[in-house]
This record gives C-alpha cells, sequence and structure tokens, in this order.
C-alpha cells in the first residue's frame, strides 16, 4: 500500500513538473517592431510583422525631420551616413528592457541602416535582446546593414535580415510570414 501511495505521488510530481516546464517553455515572448520609415514602404512591412506576430510597434522618427524632395532627401542621407551623424529622436519607446524580441526596420540607404536607425539602436544596451533586422530597398537588399547593427547592438542575438524590394512591399506579407517562420517566431 505504502508504496502505491510512493508511486502515486511521484507520478503526480513528474506530471505537474512536466507541465510547468512546458508551460515555461512556451512563455511568448515579447515583441517590438521598432521602424524608421521615409517613403511609407518600411512602415507597410513593418505593419506585416506586427500582423502576423501580435508585436508592439513603434516608428522612429527624427526631431527633424528629412526633406520630401528625393534628391534632397538622397544628399542629406549621403552626408549623414558617411559622417556616422545620429539625428536627435522625437521619442523613444516605453521600458525597451520588457521586449525579448527586437524587429529593427530601416530603409537602406547607401548600403545600411538610416542613421536615426543608428541613433535608435545606439541609445540602449540590448544585451540579451535578440535583433532580427527588415529592409527595404530598391536593389541593395541588406547591403552591409547587418554587420553595421551588430556593431551598435553588441552582446545582443542577431537574426538573419529580411530585404524586401520597395517597389513590392504591397504584396509581400507571405514573404514576410515565411521569414518569420525561417527565424522561428512564429510556427
Amino acid at each position: 500500500m505504502k508504496t502505491k501511495i510512493i508511486l502515486t505521488a511521484l507520478t503526480a510530481m513528474m506530471i505537474t513538473h512536466d507541465g510547468l516546464n512546458a508551460q515555461t517553455a512556451k512563455a511568448p515572448k515579447k515583441m517590438l517592431v521598432a521602424y524608421f520609415s521615409h517613403s511609407g514602404n518600411t512602415r507597410t512591412v513593418a505593419e506585416q510583422i506586427r500582423e502576423a506576430t501580435g508585436a508592439d510597434i513603434f516608428e522612429i522618427e527624427p526631431a527633424a525631420a528629412y526633406p520630401t524632395n528625393y534628391q534632397a532627401v538622397v544628399d542629406q542621407a549621403k552626408k549623414e551616413v558617411n559622417s556616422g551623424f545620429k539625428p536627435a529622436l522625437k521619442s523613444k519607446p516605453e521600458n525597451l528592457g520588457k521586449y525579448d524580441i527586437i524587429f529593427v526596420g530601416s530603409p537602406c540607404w547607401w548600403c545600411t541602416i538610416a542613421p536615426p536607425v543608428a541613433t535608435f539602436l545606439s541609445s540602449y544596451d540590448l544585451s540579451g535582446k535578440t535583433i532580427a533586422p527588415f529592409m527595404t530597398h530598391e536593389g541593395s537588399r541588406m547591403g552591409h546593414s547587418e554587420a553595421d547593427i551588430k556593431k551598435l547592438c553588441a552582446g545582443a542575438t542577431l537574426l538573419p535580415g529580411l530585404p524586401v524590394r520597395g517597389g513590392s512591399v504591397q504584396e509581400a506579407a507571405p514573404e514576410v510570414a515565411k521569414w518569420l517562420r525561417r527565424i522561428g517566431v512564429i510556427e
């Protein structure tokens, strides 16, 4: 009789322990999509990621807006990227520490992230965070943005990025979902 009671108690403890392990292993990750978008293309991809993951979303905005004239923004971006300029931002998300995974989106300017994104990334200690970059482009794909992000996010885990051609962002949701599955964020 004692043996039966002990076996029943041990079985119950093992089931409870396994149930706790399963709950802990499947605890949802808190996610944020942080993006800068000049033309709206990166915003479109950011919204597709938010829709697929249920992540919170935050738009990275420089304190001083970029020009709307194409050539003027190209010239300013080139100058800022080449000099390593990091513009002031309008605001920052509250309590970035609560997020496990941060999707970071930017247009690809001169083969890297836009300066406001560099400001955002360099404003925080992202050690222990998982960073998933995505870029909109018109031919340069990710450029050298992943290497640049890695330098700004020492101690973070950098997942493979997603390049999306700016002219095809409206139809990119299936490509976004495929990437999210490949990096293990959704099933």
